[in-house]
């Protein structure tokens, strides 16, 4: 049944609110159990950064991940250098859409912020590699690292949250099935890891995936190839690591030139529009000789199987049938080159900004650009609309 006009207005008004940690409680607690959809966007505008831009003895580069901060009206965005450029940080900055688009001079940033391990030193280069950043409730930030699995010992994967100073406070439970065991047999693949990270708008799961199938879980997205890559949500409060779910990547559907050279597909990053499960999912795709191609989906894990228990998803091996589940639910909702006639780098973050006059959230999406001179730092932003759909 589809709510009346002004619940509508009001449960999107507590979501945004939730979403930007100002709604302590759910936001389910006195409406209807309702169901967020994406029901149209337009593009505000895209700007590129070219690579080699300098901020503060820093170069800009490598945002792999972006967050908003309504009590401070900026954004914060996590650059995935692993310090060997600059030490690992994150930046502040601010995107100014009050006239309703999206130009060079509306993107300011005003401060890095050095992040720091657990003895308050600046994290040594090469022992993590920073991917996804969320601000959630208690004013804290939450970040991935995808670790080394290609290392020699294996470096793991993690989540961890940190000061807005940059501090690294508390560790986050890993599954034994996520890490690597220098083999290539179990646990996260190189490069392949928790690329993603936000937050349910209740502030009660953190929400994360791994970028491409676990080593036991079959092959990576190829040429033909689709891959399944675990989604796992987080209690925020435990730090404990609950539900998974399948997320199907879709095959690389053109063949490089030449036809050997690097190719990748996989899950970038995950964000949630409710508390039932229903998710924006960007998918990214890149093959040398044919560039990126970006995919935002909307998915639902309401009716997909809870694979948590299952250490592997071939457990008579990955040359027999995997077992029986049901992945999430996909629904496509731009390709941003066939859609938006922008050519995408290698998007990777993507947040939604305050509401907009006229009710609308701005849906934010930033490049990693690998620090390669052939690449920018690209934002697009889009104005979404939203649509809640009482369940109960």
């Amino acid at each position: 049944m589809r709510t009346p006009s002004l619940i509508v207005i009001s449960i999107l008004t507590l979501m945004v609110l939730s979403l930007f940690g100002l709604n302590a409680q759910p936001v389910t607690a006195d409406y209807p159990t309702v169901q967020i959809n994406v029901a149209s966007y337009e593009l505000l505008g895209s700007v590129n950064i070219p690579t080699g831009t300098q901020f503060e003895e820093t170069e800009i580069g490598g945002l792999s991940s972006i967050t908003y901060d309504h009590r401070r009206g900026v954004y914060y965005a996590i650059s995935d250098d692993q310090g060997t450029i600059d030490p690992v940080r994150f930046y502040t900055l601010e995107i100014d859409l009050s006239d309703g688009q999206l130009d060079p001079e509306d993107i300011s940033f005003i401060k890095v912020t050095t992040m720091l391990d657990q003895s308050g030193s600046p994290f040594a280069p090469g022992t993590l590699d920073p991917e996804g950043l969320v601000l959630a409730r208690g004013n804290s930030l939450y970040f991935t690292s995808e670790g080394f699995a290609s290392a020699d010992p294996p470096i793991d994967p993690f989540i961890s949250r940190m000061k807005r100073n940059g501090q690294q406070k508390r560790l986050f439970r890993i599954p034994y099935k996520f890490l690597p065991d220098g083999a290539g047999t179990k646990g996260v693949r190189n490069n392949l890891a928790f690329e993603s990270l936000n937050v349910t708008p209740d502030q009660q799961f953190l929400i994360t995936a791994v970028e491409g199938a676990l080593a036991q879980d079959g092959p990576t997205a190829n040429i033909d190839q689709e891959s399944f890559a675990r989604i796992i949500e987080y209690r925020l409060s435990r730090r404990w690591p609950g539900k998974e779910f399948v997320y199907v990547v879709n095959p690389i559907a053109e063949l490089p030139n030449p036809p050997d050279a690097f190719r990748v597909n996989g899950l970038v990053e995950l964000l949630p529009l409710d508390d039932l499960g229903t998710m924006l999912a960007m998918e990214r795709s890149f093959s040398v000789g044919a560039g990126n191609t970006v995919w935002i989906y909307e998915i639902e894990t309401q009716n997909a199987t809870n694979v948590a228990r299952f250490e592997s998803l071939y457990p008579s091996g990955v040359d027999r049938p995997p077992l029986p589940f049901t992945p999430v639910t996909k629904r496509l909702i731009v390709d941003i080159e066939a859609d938006l006639n922008i050519e995408p780098d290698n998007l990777e973050g993507m947040a939604f900004g305050p509401a907009l006059p006229d009710g609308r959230l701005p849906l934010v999406l930033v490049s990693d650009n690998n620090f390669n001179a052939g690449q920018s730092t690209q934002f697009i932003v889009l104005a979404v609309e939203l649509d809640a759909t009482d369940v109960e």
